[in-house]
């Protein structure tokens, strides 16, 4: 069982528990404005989602819930995610809009990044945005995620980015 800590953050593997608040985090046209995702047409189809998540059996990692402590709320999710068909480990989150820009992402990325190369011993991260996302540009600078090269996805501007294993022991050492 993956799990992590942060100042503000209990972050956990997802269960089925969780449906619901993925219904609603995906439900919210804000939140997924920028991923290429469509809102779950049913809490079911979320729990499907959860209980398919290959990640953690598969790669021994994968996208973390994200609890903040004080309140035991659900407030998004954030983590590592193993890309098959480009054989990388990318870095994603999605949070409710109601906890955006108070650092609770970055606090989160910087956690599954500390994971991915202490833990997992990952030579390189690489994090993609859409390329109008200003704000999840931001937390990849913040994170030391460089860019790398724009990316077209389903036909739309993406940016790559990329944090290596010595460019993050730079930063936190």
């Amino acid at each position: 069982m993956i799990t992590l800590e942060t100042p503000r953050l209990h972050l956990r593997q997802f269960l089925p528990k969780d449906a619901l608040v993925f219904f609603l985090l995906n439900a919210d046209a804000e939140v997924i404005r920028y991923t290429g995702d469509q809102p779950f047409r049913s809490v079911g189809e979320s729990l499907a989602l959860i209980e398919g998540y290959r990640q953690y059996a598969d790669y021994g990692l994968g996208r973390l819930v994200m609890v903040e402590k004080s309140s035991g709320e659900v407030i998004g999710w954030c983590g590592l995610k193993y890309l098959v068909d480009e054989d990388e480990v990318d870095i994603g989150y999605r949070i409710f809009k109601r906890f955006w820009n108070q650092g609770f992402t970055t606090e989160a990325a910087q956690a599954c990044l500390k994971f991915g190369f202490e833990v997992k011993q990952l030579k390189s991260i690489i994090g993609r945005a859409n390329a109008s996302n200003i704000a999840s540009i931001k937390v990849f600078d913040k994170l030391g995620l460089t860019f790398e090269r724009d990316d077209n996805l389903d036909n739309k501007p993406w940016k790559l980015y990329r944090i290596t294993k010595e460019e993050w022991e730079n930063l936190t050492h």
